[in-house]
């Protein structure tokens, strides 16, 4: 049986979202007589729920510089896939699984003293010179090297043979909080590090600091790369804005299986959390939490049914979603749209995220392995 729950993901959506990008880089940057900044594109966690092969090789096609992923095992399935692109790891490495970031050509992020002589280590039992990115923590405590810590930190690092550094970079913790000043502040120490590493020999190399949000914010962050994820999908970090034509990369839809009349006094789902002190009529949609749907839809969310808006009602359960049709006129068979349009009206991941106190980078990367994706030009 086909499952009535899909995703559609318009690849030609991706690619216009990233020519956009780049146009909007070289159009300011030239105005700003600098160079533009290339675009390392980010494809971890299956391409916010995209499908990571896809969305690698339309991002390859598309003009990106780079492709991140999340660990070793991602970009190992983009290369078996024959996606060509330097792809970098941004995530902390294990012990087990080294090998791959040489057989698959894959660029490592050194974050931590364990990880360089990890690296070094393989890199010379294999008898090359391995290129590598290093992450300086500029403030985020998460992977990377203390951003005043690095004259203890680095010498050895920088001393190796085995290792390259073809670029450094830091991740900002509140791009998307326009009202702290932090952001600022770790640029400041990213640029100290910067100094710093030039001082402990760290030759010219590249640099990238801006996620999408880093990227709408301030043009200072852009350097030598960008590292946009969110907005290659069609999607604005919230709370900001943006004067970029994209457009949404992903629709999800199911189909009306049942409708039911719901009589004074009775209500539907588990724990009958919703009741009713009117007759009702309700719809179900075989779609619900274990295809990645939040239950917090229940009361919150809607959906889009003949154009028109329906409210989700009743616990989300893990297969199914009741949803109010009362005053409309809609039968079995008939199409539900939980993100994307349905004539000329649209629910985004972005409202859905608001509606339900999420964000929405959660909301399409949820989505779950069952639901199948087509994916379309």
């Amino acid at each position: 049986m086909i499952r009535q729950t899909t995703a559609t993901v318009h690849l030609s959506a991706i690619a216009h979202n990233c020519r956009a990008i780049v146009d909007m880089l070289t159009r300011e940057s030239t105005a700003a007589g600098r160079p533009a900044p290339g675009l390392i594109a980010v494809v971890k966690a299956n391409a916010y729920g995209h499908g990571a092969v896809p969305v690698a090789r339309t991002l390859e096609a598309a003009g990106a510089s780079m492709l991140a992923c999340a660990d070793i095992e991602e970009g190992v399935e983009l290369r078996r896939a024959g996606v060509g692109l330097p792809i970098l790891v941004f995530g902390a490495l294990s012990l087990s699984d080294l090998d791959g970031v040489i057989d698959y050509d894959l660029t490592p992020t050194v974050s931590t003293p364990s990880a360089a002589r990890r690296l070094a280590a393989l890199a010379e039992r294999r008898g090359v010179t391995l290129p590598c990115h290093l992450k300086i923590d500029s403030g985020m405590n998460r992977l990377g090297f203390r951003h005043d810590n690095l004259g203890r930190t680095m010498p050895a690092v920088v001393g190796s043979p085995h290792l390259k550094i073809e670029a450094v970079y830091t991740h900002f913790a509140t791009a998307d909080v326009p009202e702290s000043p932090f952001l600022d502040e770790q640029r400041r120490r990213f640029e100290r590090a910067l100094a710093a590493l030039g001082a402990l020999g760290v030759g010219r190399c590249g640099r990238h600091a801006a996620n999408s949000a880093a990227m709408l914010r301030d043009a200072r962050t852009w350097y030598d790369f960008v590292r946009p994820g969110l907005l290659l999908y069609g999607i604005v970090p919230p709370p900001l804005a943006s004067s970029l034509p994209l457009r949404p990369a992903l629709s999800l839809s199911s189909r009306i299986v049942a409708v039911k009349g719901v009589r004074r006094g009775e209500g539907s789902g588990y724990g009958l959390r919703w009741t009713t002190d009117e007759p009702r009529t309700i719809a179900i949609v075989p779609a619900g939490y274990a295809d990645g749907l939040d239950t917090r839809l229940a009361g919150r969310g809607v959906v889009l049914v003949r154009g028109r808006r329906a409210p989700v009602v009743g616990a989300v359960s893990m297969d199914m979603l009741a949803i109010d049709v009362t005053d409309m006129t809609v039968d079995p068979g008939d199409e539900v749209v939980i993100i994307g349009r349905q004539g000329d009206d649209e629910i985004t991941a972005r409202e859905m995220a608001a509606a339900i106190g999420a964000i929405p980078w959660e909301v399409v990367c949820r989505l779950g392995a069952r639901i199948e994706r087509k994916f379309e030009d």
